[in-house]
């Protein structure tokens, strides 16, 4: 099944949420209009909002308020992915080029800085403070976690518990918020909105370990960027820690650097998929999963739990 098949019942709402979130984006400057528009159109699973929805059906479920949280995720997430173009040095985007490729750098900054506050902005229409609170440290954590990826880079002698920091940040921090503002937002109780956020954290682990993986075994058509990016632009991942455990992997790992060839990094892909990185990747994932499930296995039967848990199978078993 496919995944947006697993949540069809709230596509009223999801079509609402992307009706405001382009409402939202429209701003006085032309150029950051545009910009922002761009980033918005180069399309996503919207699995944020998603998780919000989903979060808000355990309470008292009301779509003109929930669509607020729902999109002031979105919106994070989207600024993130802005700024982490700039990072990475990257031209493309699920296919299509990146804003600091079309435009410039200093545009993506500032158009990542504006969806970002528009984030707080929407947020202001959520009257409960500890939303406000947690939204505020989502950000300062997406922030540092953006901060540390730059010193991260091409640093091969990383650990196990820097990447696991570094992904916390970068991806599963905001999935578990998600869960949690959605829940707070239809005034769950506080055991009950920690618990989803809890879920999402696990989940969020094993999405981005999972992602890490395709990087390796997707092919270009199936990433919308060419396999390997991630290496060959520094970002030290799951599988290539464990495949670094092996001196001659490791060594040639140690030669990656921004002029690597597609050759060279085509060479090290083929290491990095006959050692067993790959398969104890997949095992990590696994492991964020089950315990995902722990946490569902807590909380009240309802539609929303049944369709949380498609979606947490669905992200641990994509091969595309």
């Amino acid at each position: 099944m496919k995944l947006n098949m697993m949540y069809s019942f709230l596509n009223a709402d999801i079509n609402l949420i992307e009706k405001k979130l382009e409402e939202t984006i429209q701003a006085e400057s032309l150029l950051l209009r545009q910009a922002s528009l761009h980033t918005l159109q180069a399309g996503g699973k919207r699995i944020r909002p998603v998780f919000v929805l989903l979060a808000g059906k355990f309470g008292n479920y009301d779509i003109n308020v929930i669509k607020n949280v729902a999109v002031a995720l979105e919106l994070i997430h989207m600024a993130s992915l802005v700024h982490d173009d700039v990072i990475d040095d990257a031209d493309l985007r699920r296919g299509k080029p990146t804003i600091k490729s079309k435009w410039d750098n200093r545009i993506a900054m500032y158009t990542g800085d504006y969806i970002f506050a528009l984030s707080l902005e929407m947020m202001t229409n959520i009257k409960n403070p500890l939303a406000h609170k947690i939204l505020a440290n989502t950000i300062v954590e997406v922030c540092i976690g953006e901060i540390q990826q730059i010193k991260d880079k091409y640093r091969f002698d990383q650990n196990l518990r820097d990447y696991l920091r570094r992904i916390k940040r970068k991806t599963a921090i905001l999935i578990a918020a998600s869960c949690q503002l959605g829940a707070i937002a239809s005034d769950v109780d506080a055991q009950l909105h920690k618990k989803l956020y809890q879920f999402g954290y696990y989940v969020g682990m094993s999405f981005q370990i999972i992602d890490d993986i395709l990087d390796f075994t997707g092919t270009e058509k199936e990433l919308g960027k060419p396999a390997g990016s991630d290496l060959l632009q520094g970002n030290v991942t799951l599988p290539v820690l464990y495949a670094k455990k092996n001196d001659y992997i490791r060594q040639e790992l140690e030669k990656v650097n921004e002029q690597t060839n597609a050759e060279e990094l085509k060479a090290i892909i083929g290491l990095i998929k006959q050692s067993d990185a790959i398969e104890q990747s997949i095992a990590l994932s696994d492991r964020y999963l089950e315990k995902a499930f722990a946490i569902l296995d807590e909380l009240p039967a309802n539609r929303a739990k049944k369709t949380l848990r498609d979606i947490a199978k669905f992200i641990g078993n994509r091969k595309f």
